[in-house]
């Protein structure tokens, strides 16, 4: 596809560039640094509780602490250029002071899921062998069974109050430690965020150490994060994207989203920084823009988000359908709902037809629908605010190419569906230490996604069909063979299968398909082994026993029988 064939230029607004010039920071570093240069003292991060106890650090305390964190893993830490820092934690002030330190020092951010168990701990910390691990301390007592075998030398320990005024933060401390239990004793060698931030200040001051050496020495292509994403095969890959990627694609992103003002928004973050969405939209994009981030720990029950709306003149916020379906379901927020909202974006999985258009209803404002993977930082389309188009993922971002392409990998003809493939400058490096991976999605600069799509005449781009097995709850991928090889090691489990199947609540929920060696089992203990092994979202929602399942000639489970049979008894119903 040539540059002449790109009919979606013709929707960008007449101020979006088709084709973005030079690149506005070389690393994310450079980027933190320029931007708290902008706004100084202006609230940068505020992090929200569910009783509207809160707390709030400037561009310029951001700055500085996370200047204080890159010391302490370089100097006091011992951590080289390119080492990986494993990230675990939900949304808390901590998050963006922990992640750009360990961008400024050059190292290598690997975020981890909070909610992972053991187990899925233990396999992301030994494909990607981290040298230190921040992480919240309501889950820190995983760490010795997530790291037996393979220590972690440096380990940090946060907390979800961290940074919050002394009153609210010792309630929280007090209600976590004696009234939920949510914090154990951390029974391991560990350093405190505070204490690690103050042993770096005090070498940095003492040793008269320039931050700005380490950003000097890091180039735009050099990997940023390890963003882990999985496929059908359930083996867990780690997408390596550079600073350029992440950077071009905040900024591609930012160019097709008209409306917003720099210093000016107030993005509300439900999503999870730790997911690739969040983190170069709401993240990154948004403290480029210079607005205020309020930043939600944990959105269940939606109740919890409640006093953000109320307490802050949300003026954009993302999510993914589960969440605006859950919102409208909510008399507090169909009562009062956002007053200053200018629009709302929706990423993770297909955003449904009648919930963009309720959604539209109560708050008068749309929602954005965007596509992308992890592996391209992640966002490939956008919707182009006001030429919105129903059931559709919009339009290629800026310097983009998308294709759809047959089996012989050729472009099809407009309106007929093929494999959606992208080239552009926010995909991924390649998988960490997976270079035959890496080869089976990477064709002559194109990534294939292995989505299967069809582009109209106009340029607009519209899901119809995975092409891979792989399931999304709730916006979070799930992968059917790591619950059926979870599902395996249970003794009266003879054979299993596992699809995704349509959900009202969460767009699509697991179902397995069990013949069972011992007729006395029941879908509590299959529930009961799962949740021993895997984090809540990807255990099975619905459980069908049978006497055997569909193959076959050569003995192989046919997943695509079993998924035709639910939707159609789907559609019946």
């Amino acid at each position: 596809m040539t540059a002449d064939k790109r009919p979606w230029k013709a929707f960008y607004g007449t101020d979006v560039r088709p084709e973005l010039g030079a690149a506005p920071y070389r690393t994310i570093g450079d980027l933190i640094r320029s931007v708290a240069e902008t706004y100084g003292d202006a609230p940068a991060f505020t992090a929200c509780m569910p009783n509207g106890m809160n707390g709030t650090l400037s561009f310029e305390q951001v700055d500085q602490m996370s200047d204080a964190f890159a010391v302490y893993l370089r100097e006091v830490a011992g951590l080289a250029r390119g080492d990986r820092v494993a990230l675990q934690m939900p949304n808390c002030l901590s998050f963006p002071v922990a992640a750009f330190g360990i961008l400024k020092a050059g190292c290598v951010l690997v975020n981890v899921n909070p909610l992972y168990t053991a187990e899925e701990m233990s396999k992301q910390f030994i494909d990607a062998e981290p040298h230190a691990l921040v992480i919240i301390d309501m889950f820190a007592d995983k760490i010795p069974q997530a790291t037996r075998g393979h220590p972690i030398p440096n380990i940090i320990v946060t907390r979800v109050a961290e940074f919050l005024p002394a009153m609210p933060r010792s309630i929280i401390g007090l209600v976590q430690k004696h009234w939920d239990k949510s914090v154990k004793p951390i029974e391991l060698a560990h350093i405190r965020l505070p204490e690690a931030l103050a042993a770096g200040k005090a070498h940095m001051q003492a040793e008269k150490i320039e931050v700005d050496a380490y950003r000097q020495s890091v180039q735009p292509d050099d990997v940023a994060c390890l963003q882990y994403t999985g496929g059908t095969t359930g083996v867990a890959k780690g997408a390596m994207l550079t600073h350029a990627n992440l950077i071009r694609n905040m900024e591609q992103t930012m160019e097709l989203i008209s409306g917003v003002k720099k210093g000016e928004e107030v993005a509300l973050t439900a999503l999870p920084m730790y997911h690739v969405f969040a983190f170069t939209v709401n993240l990154l994009g948004f403290y480029w823009l210079g607005s205020r981030n309020i930043l939600i720990p944990n959105p269940r029950p939606l109740t919890n988000l409640k006093r953000a709306f109320e307490n802050y003149k949300i003026t954009w916020m993302s999510g993914v359908n589960t969440l605006f379906n859950g919102l409208m379901n909510e008399v507090w927020f169909t009562d009062s709902p956002p007053k200053h909202l200018k629009f709302a974006s929706a990423g993770g999985m297909a955003l449904q037809a009648s919930v963009a258009e309720k959604w539209r209803k109560i708050t008068g404002k749309p929602v954005l629908q965007g596509y992308g993977l992890t592996e391209t930082s992640p966002v490939l389309t956008f919707e182009p605010l006001g030429k919105e188009r129903a059931g559709t993922i919009g339009v290629p971002v800026p310097s983009t190419l998308v294709a759809c392409l047959d089996e012989a990998g050729k472009p099809v003809p407009v309106g007929q569906s093929g494999e959606i493939a992208a080239k552009g400058p926010q995909v991924m490096a390649g998988y960490w230490n997976k270079p035959m991976e890496t080869a089976a999605v990477m064709k002559d600069g194109w990534f294939l996604t292995g989505d299967i799509g069809v582009m109209d005449a106009d340029g607009y781009f519209t899901i119809v069909d995975r092409k891979k097995d792989m399931v999304v709850v709730s916006g979070f991928n799930v992968y059917p063979n790591e619950i059926e090889d979870c599902l395996m090691t249970h003794p009266g489990i003879l054979e299993a299968a596992v699809i995704g199947v349509p959900d009202d609540a969460t767009g699509e929920a697991v179902k397995a398909f069990i013949v069972a060696r011992d007729t006395s089992l029941t879908e509590a203990d299959i529930r009961s082994h799962c949740k021993a092994h895997l984090t809540a979202y990807k255990i099975p929602k619905r459980v069908a026993f049978r006497d055997s399942l569909p193959k076959s000639n050569v003995g192989k489970i046919l997943r695509k029988d079993l998924r035709a049979e639910e939707l159609a008894q789907h559609a019946a119903e």
